[in-house]
């Protein structure tokens, strides 16, 4: 390829210049903005770094949009976290839609006063439309000045990136192309009443909504995802979307805008991005929080369920089969299908770092630290020095009193873990010389979260743990039918956040005693029914999505055998209304389970377990058999009902695909 037609990036900023993957934000340095480069700046005047239009500028003023002659969309981030500052260090030295040629003065940024207010000050260059342009980007690192060549940008063969299949004209722009095989694709004008958008969005009012494929749509390049709302078929496009509603309107003609309804879309969904009340950020927690978890636990999902269904084939080979539990056969079995839940810290580890944007490996090792075989072995030893804030001192670090608790199986630390790392690595990266950070950042990193995990966050789930102990044990004194409402109700709850270890004590001291029998176990199967019904509804009400309803069926199953997780983070608790019906579900088994008395004698619930509810000499007397079938068969009529009615539509699946893609945990990104 000629090099006329590579693109030449100059330093928009004079300083040290690096790759894009040594930048101190994840977002950046993970290229999910984009391949690209960084500079530490010397120096606060900003240039443009091409030739080009401006195509957008940050009401905060921390970031300039620039579209190439050549078609690349390069974003010039100024600072790391600095739209916290609200435009303050900032001035602006252009306009929209104005022509700049490569080398112009286009603002300036204060040094000092970012600095100041605790923010980095590296002034990021991105390319943004990198997948439909870049074929290889050269960096050059080291000192430059402002207006000297930073990198070379290959672009793409004419061939890969043309839509010629969507453009009668060649001349076409991109827009335009992706407005003409939108209008196509969703129908085409005669199928088309009216269309609005918001900040991301297209938003078509369409006469028949049955139309559009889903999978065509989503597959127009320029086109992110699509969704189905407000009796609304949303195509989402991201921030050009202005542009292709633009070429959109011109295609079909502008009888086809609704000026007033565009512009309250755009006002709802501002305002709901920018909703600092109190509920308002508690519901965008709660979001973030469910978000982070179920992203953190869909890619382990099939293994759990796998495994879960192993488990109950187990089950099956000790109660009918009378296979030993001495037997290497179940020695073997029993590992296979406890593998993925004893390692579940090392494996959620890694893939929260993923989705938060932390180093995947180190918080795997985090992990991996937290269930080593000694770590473990203090954590259950059962051996206690004295007391620290109501729990038993176990270890010494240092010489102060610790309370080591018990990792294995534990998802909510390691969440924290892939968090905190997230917020660590910047920081770290801030000081750490280059040449150093290969080996010293890990060490830091491990020792700083590991310890803060340890210390911190393991104690304040036991104490947590100890008060819902206390509370349950309270709620069985109360009328069964109450207390079991309640805890089949909540019971799932606790195991979002690992707490549900807090009712193990509970159950073996009911099943240790001179007449074992547990009334929380039968209980806790209870709640595993209700999830799994969930599940169910969500597989029997799923007709265009076959991923999904592959993994309800096998969630389902799982839970029959008594594994609630591929049921609770692979559907319910994506769905949200599934998890909160499931769980009222519960409730009203957990009623009748207290109006029938169903105690168990032994550990194994749902479906699977049913012989742990034959009582000792049951078939003199079956009530206690009966009335676990009876309660457990409501309970999921009751949670599928729900569920089906109430928790889940098919277009569910469409909406949980078109949510933001690049949000973190506590934080979305500008």
């Amino acid at each position: 390829m000629a090099d006329e037609k590579k693109l030449h990036i100059l330093a928009p900023v004079s300083g040290l210049a690096m790759a894009i993957t040594d930048v101190s934000d994840p977002v950046f340095s993970q290229k999910m903005m984009g391949d690209g480069f960084g500079i530490e700046p010397s120096d606060g005047q900003i240039a443009a770094p091409v030739d080009g239009r401006i195509m957008m500028i940050a009401d905060t003023k921390h970031a300039i949009g620039i579209k190439a002659d050549d078609g690349a969309e390069l974003l010039i981030h100024l600072g790391i976290d600095t739209v916290e500052l609200k435009g303050a260090p900032f001035e602006i030295d252009t306009a929209m839609d104005a022509k700049v040629k490569a080398g112009d003065v286009i603002g300036s940024m204060d040094l000092d006063a970012i600095k100041k207010a605790g923010k980095k000050t590296t002034v990021i260059v991105a390319i943004t439309n990198t997948n439909d342009v870049v074929d290889h980007l050269d960096v050059t690192p080291g000192e430059v000045k402002v207006g000297e060549e930073v990198a070379v940008m290959t672009p793409k063969a004419a061939a890969a990136t043309s839509t010629t299949a969507a453009t009668p004209n060649k001349k076409e722009s991109k827009y335009a192309a992706t407005a003409r095989q939108i209008i196509a694709d969703v129908g085409g004008a005669q199928n088309v009443n009216s269309l609005i958008h918001c900040i991301t969005r297209l938003r078509f009012y369409l006469k028949d909504e049955q139309k559009p494929d889903d999978d065509t749509v989503r597959n127009i390049p320029g086109v992110i995802d699509v969704a189905r709302a407000n009796g609304q078929y949303q195509v989402v496009i991201g921030q050009a979307v202005t542009d292709v509603y633009d070429e959109v309107i011109k295609q079909l003609g502008p009888g086809y805008s609704n000026a007033e309804g565009t512009a309250e879309a755009i006002k709802e969904t501002q305002a709901e991005a920018k909703d600092t009340s109190f509920w308002g950020t508690i519901k965008r927690w709660t979001q973030a929080l469910i978000g982070t978890i179920t992203g953190s636990m869909i890619p382990v999902i099939g293994l759990l369920a796998a495994s879960g269904m192993l488990k109950g084939v187990l089950n099956i080979m000790t109660t009918w089969f009378h296979l030993s539990t001495t037997d290497p056969t179940y020695v073997i079995i029993n590992a296979m299908g406890d593998a993925a839940f004893y390692f579940l810290p090392v494996i959620v580890g890694f893939t929260a770092a993923q989705k938060l944007g932390s180093d995947p490996v180190i918080v795997g090792i985090i992990g991996a630290f937290l269930i080593y075989p000694s770590i473990a072995k203090i954590a259950t030893a059962g051996k206690v020095s004295g007391t620290l804030l109501g729990m038993g001192v176990n270890a010494s670090f240092f010489g102060l009193p610790v309370h080591i608790a018990n990792y294995t199986y534990s998802i909510f630390p390691m969440i924290f873990a892939a968090w905190m790392a997230a917020k660590l690595e910047p920081w770290i990266k801030s000081w750490m010389p280059l040449v150093l950070r290969m080996i010293f950042t890990p060490l830091v990193e491990i020792f700083l979260v590991g310890m803060t995990v340890v210390l911190v966050v393991g104690p304040l789930i036991t104490v947590l743990s100890g008060a819902i102990t206390s509370g349950i044990q309270a709620l069985l004194s109360l009328t069964p039918m109450i207390s079991d409402a309640i805890i089949a109700g909540l019971y799932q709850v606790l195991v979002i956040f690992g707490l549900h270890w807090a009712v193990i004590p509970v159950i073996t001291a009911q099943l240790s005693s001179a007449h074992p029998e547990s009334v929380l176990n039968g209980i806790v199967s209870i709640s595993m029914i209700a999830q799994g019904a969930g599940a169910l509804a969500v597989w029997v009400k799923t007709k265009h999505n076959p991923a999904l309803k592959g993994l309800s069926i096998s969630a389902f199953i799982s839970a029959c055998c008594g594994i609630t997780e591929p049921a609770m983070y692979g559907v319910n608790l994506k769905y949200g209304r599934v998890f909160v019906f499931a769980s009222i579900g519960a409730a009203i088994g957990g009623v009748v389970n207290g109006l029938l008395g169903v105690s168990m004698y032994g550990f194994t619930g749902s479906f699977i377990g049913f012989p742990s509810f034959a009582a000792p000499g049951w078939a003199h007397n079956p009530g206690n058999f009966a009335g676990f079938w009876i309660a457990s068969v409501v309970t999921l009529v009751a949670a599928f009902l729900l569920v089906y009615f109430f928790g889940y539509k098919d277009a569910d699946a469409n909406a949980a695909k078109a949510a933001p893609k690049k949000k973190r945990l506590g934080k979305t990104v500008e």
